[in-house]
């Protein structure tokens, strides 16, 4: 028996998104809108937006942190996976992008889940822990810039509950973290924290092959 894992080509996931995916069409439609823009590459597969949904469901999660909502794709199924009561907290830096989310997440009747911060990810961070949010959150997204992945790792660890779960995206980074030859910032910046996930004591850890690679880090109680 092999125990590589399976290669995706095009063909094997078009056949898996057909009998796996069950995107609601406003989701669809979301992600088909962000796919025409210069960098819609960005935004994660429906196949693991909703992989995080149930994630969330099997947690019974109430509170949820994104880190990087980009056209606001990622947020509809985190927002979905809450209760009526529950919230999403999310960040977007850019105002083009985060009024396209709003749009996108009106439309889906999820709006009066999600509090949007239109600024840089830090100071909503900053902002969270000052305002006593230690240990209130269920599950935390990180999926923004790559060069303070580190600032985003250890304020997501003071934020999230222990038992809760941190999910970072890009790990894998398209195979580059895995090429010798590359060495640009933000390949360094995966790169390390990968290192320090693979040693970090703090939490429990299980890397998935599914996108572009993504760490899920489970806080361990003190």
């Amino acid at each position: 028996m092999s125990t590589s894992t399976i290669f995706l080509d095009d063909n094997i996931l078009s056949y898996l998104r057909h009998f796996s995916v069950r995107e609601p069409s406003r989701f669809k439609r979301c992600r088909h809108d962000t796919s025409e823009l210069p960098m819609g590459s960005m935004q994660i597969a429906p196949e693991q937006g909703q992989f995080l949904h149930m994630l969330l469901q099997v947690m019974g999660a109430r509170r949820a942190l994104e880190i990087g909502s980009f056209t606001g794709y990622s947020a509809l199924w985190l927002a979905s996976a809450l209760p009526e009561d529950g919230c999403l907290v999310a960040c977007e830096v850019n105002e083009k992008w985060a009024s396209q989310a709003r749009h996108c997440w009106e439309e889906a009747g999820l709006m009066k889940r999600i509090e949007l911060h239109v600024e840089p990810a830090k100071n909503t961070l900053e902002y969270l822990l000052k305002r006593d949010a230690q240990n209130t959150f269920d599950f935390i997204f990180i999926d923004a810039d790559k060069e303070p992945l580190d600032h985003y790792y250890e304020a997501s660890l003071k934020l999230v509950r222990p038992g809760g779960l941190i999910a970072v995206d890009n790990v894998l980074w398209g195979g580059k973290v895995a090429d010798s030859s590359v060495h640009d910032p933000d390949t360094g910046a995966i790169r390390a924290l990968n290192e320090k996930l693979h040693s970090d004591e703090r939490i429990d850890l299980s890397v998935v092959p599914i996108g572009d690679g993504m760490a899920l880090c489970r806080k361990r109680s003190a």
